[in-house]
């Protein structure tokens, strides 16, 4: 028996009645703003090529790692959901992959994979029932004859969406073909790209000889040597600055960073090009490289995102099979007071550098993260990040940081994503559990509501745009 797909207008605003009437006219007031989506993982050929989506389980399922990490915790093998192993290919047919999928999709109940795609699969194609394994073939067709059609395009769905800005997310190495295309196709949509040299600047990522390599012939230097490796980043970031980007990402496995003396920094350089480092050696690297960056984010004006505290891939036989990002990358404890303290000691003060920081570890929000936010200048506080990207994940941030940072020593939403149709959601969701902990606020006569209505606009939209200084974002070049 089917049964019906009903979005209600009050989900995750409060069951109090006063909060949730408070909460309701705060989100009228934010809901239909533009979405500025500054930090993600999108596929730039989308936009580059504009070509369609060719089914439900190459767009929604396959690249998602939300849903088949779900999944394979009940047993059910990546190769059968349309996931592709190390040599790009998947054997699966995509039919049966999303009947498979439709069938185990009871086990998203609660989470917020489940409100992310119950809102697409209601607003965006206009279901009325539920997926399960009854509608399942009703979902695939009716998706995939919608994706042939031109509104359905991703550029059409960027106008639909009301995004103001995208960016993408590309390693040191890459040449920026598909930004170039973009531009050059005329289209008016703002899609820029974000400098995330961890490829070329972790001796332990499976790549690093290779885009090392890569990276040394795009930027015509010699990456053996310290200064040309150096003289290669600032090169590499105004290729990327170029092409819009006002942002750097370092998805480093720790927020521990170094300011070594020069001869130092030289003889750990050698040694790790040498292929003589050991696994302290690459920490220690990883560290004084986060020192650099924010040395020349100081020159250049990028912002500095820093996302530690993931022990990637922590399943081999999946990684071994399938590659990295399979959902096995697991939290960890991070520790950033002490972390930090080097660069901060060099740079903290600094006006020209912002660091964004983000948290696996929730019991660093309120012991060490709004503390160093609510007294550095250079720090802002990322949002409720990857396995918080919740509904009471983003609660949970919004109580433990508030009351020592302040909501201006924050930056909005991001939704750092590779499922590009459930940005929409994501932001609605991040729009209602923030006008919802307002509301709270207003009723607790903690604050007035025209300024609940001001911080509403600002969580929405103002502190990201001056957060990741997209007003005064470069010209791209001609």
């Amino acid at each position: 028996m089917t049964k019906p797909l009903r979005l209600h207008p009050d989900r995750l605003f409060p069951a109090e009645p006063q909060m949730r009437g408070i909460a309701r006219e705060l989100y009228a007031s934010v809901r239909d703003l533009p979405i500025v989506s500054p930090h993600g993982h999108a596929d730039p050929r989308w936009f580059a090529t504009n070509e369609p989506w060719s089914n439900a389980t190459e767009l929604l399922l396959a690249p998602d790692h939300y849903l088949f990490r779900m999944l394979y915790s009940h047993g059910v093998p990546l190769d059968a959901l349309g996931v592709a192993d190390r040599s790009g290919v998947s054997r699966a047919d995509p039919c049966e992959a999303w009947r498979l999928f439709a069938s185990h999709y009871y086990l998203f109940r609660g989470t917020p994979s489940r409100i992310w795609l119950d809102h697409l699969f209601a607003e965006l194609f206009g279901f009325e029932i539920q997926l399960d394994a009854s509608s399942a073939d009703h979902y695939f067709d009716r998706i995939n004859q919608a994706l042939a059609t031109p509104g359905f395009h991703p550029r059409a769905l960027f106008e639909r969406f009301n995004i103001e800005l995208l960016a993408t997310t590309e390693a040191a190495d890459d040449p920026l073909e598909q930004h170039e295309a973009i531009r050059r196709s005329g289209w008016n949509g703002r899609v820029i790209t974000t400098y995330r040299p961890d490829s070329v600047v972790d001796p332990e990522h499976e790549d690093f000889a290779a885009a090392l390599r890569r990276f040394g012939e795009l930027a015509c230097e010699d990456v053996t040597s310290w200064q040309g490796y150096l003289a290669a980043h600032r090169k590499r970031r105004a290729d990327f600055r170029a092409a819009g980007a006002t942002a750097t990402d370092h998805g480093h496995p720790t927020a521990q960073t170094a300011d070594l003396p020069d001869s130092d920094k030289r003889s750990l350089f050698d040694r790790i090009v040498g292929g003589s480092r050991s696994s302290k050696d690459a920490e220690l690297f990883r560290a004084q490289m986060l020192t650099e960056m924010a040395a020349m984010s100081i020159e250049d004006g990028m912002v500095m995102q820093l996302h530690p505290g993931s022990l990637r891939n922590h399943n081999r036989a999946l990684y071994e099979t399938f590659g990295s990002d399979k959902g096995a990358d697991i939290p960890q404890r991070t520790d950033y007071v002490r972390a930090l303290k080097p660069l901060l000691d060099r740079f903290g003060n600094e006006p020209q550098l912002s660091i964004i920081l983000f948290t696996l570890d929730e019991s660093s929000y309120a012991r060490e993260l709004a503390p160093l936010a609510g007294h550095y200048p250079c720090l802002k506080l990322g949002p409720a990040w990857w396995f918080h990207d919740s509904p009471e994940g983003m609660r949970r941030f919004r109580e433990m940081t508030t009351e020592t940072a302040g909501f201006y020593n924050m930056v909005g939403f991001n939704d750092d994503t590779r499922a590009f149709l459930s940005i929409p959601a994501r932001h609605d969701t991040s729009r209602r559990v923030d006008c919802a902990f307002l509301a709270r606020l207003v009723a607790e006569h903690r604050l007035e509501q025209s300024e609940a209505a001001e911080l509403a606009h600002e969580l929405a939209y103002g502190l990201v745009r001056r957060a990741y200084r997209l007003d005064a974002q470069q010209p791209m070049a001609a």
